[in-house]
């Protein structure tokens, strides 16, 4: 798991980036996904659907939600700043000879499968699993994952990571 930059690491980091890359916050942002989604859900319920609405978004879409924002930090999109510094544009420097197929399994990622769905995908398809391999090793989802802060409190809650 990614260690969060400090405040002044980011904000050096971000000072010395290209002024076209955008840096943001996976946290900040998602907070505004889950008002918004309260907020939707509020109104098609009549009546706000408090907490228990976002921690209902947390269960169903932070896993897709942060495999998203991963996904754009590798290519060179968005700069998140919780995320691995060295893995940002990662997939503009590797991999540019297998782009269909590194393609097909940013997708696959993306939907939330995980490494062994790829490996049966490609087995399955005939594809070579060399190169699928090498792709998955250097992504190495596995350490990428944040936690929400809801997963966070309750983990503390009982006990565990103190």
């Amino acid at each position: 798991m990614s260690t969060p930059f400090s405040t002044v690491e980011t904000a050096n980091f971000v000072a010395d980036w290209p002024p076209a890359v955008v840096a943001k916050s996976v946290y900040k942002e998602c907070i505004e996904e889950e008002n918004r989604h309260k907020w939707i859900e509020s109104e098609k319920a009549g009546y706000d659907l408090g907490e228990g609405c976002i921690q209902r978004w947390v269960s169903e879409h932070w896993s897709g939600y942060l495999r998203a924002r991963w996904v754009e930090h590798l290519q060179g999109k968005c700069f998140w700043v919780e995320l691995d510094r060295g893995d940002f544009g990662l997939l503009q420097r590797e991999f540019q000879d297998q782009q269909d197929l590194l393609d097909v399994i940013l997708d696959q990622l993306k939907t939330g499968k995980e490494n062994l769905h790829v490996i049966v995908w490609a087995l399955a398809s005939g594809i070579s699993i060399e190169p699928v391999h090498q792709i998955l090793k250097a992504l190495d989802v596995n350490s990428r994952r944040l936690m929400h802060r809801f997963e966070r409190t309750l983990l503390e809650d009982r006990g565990i990571g103190q």
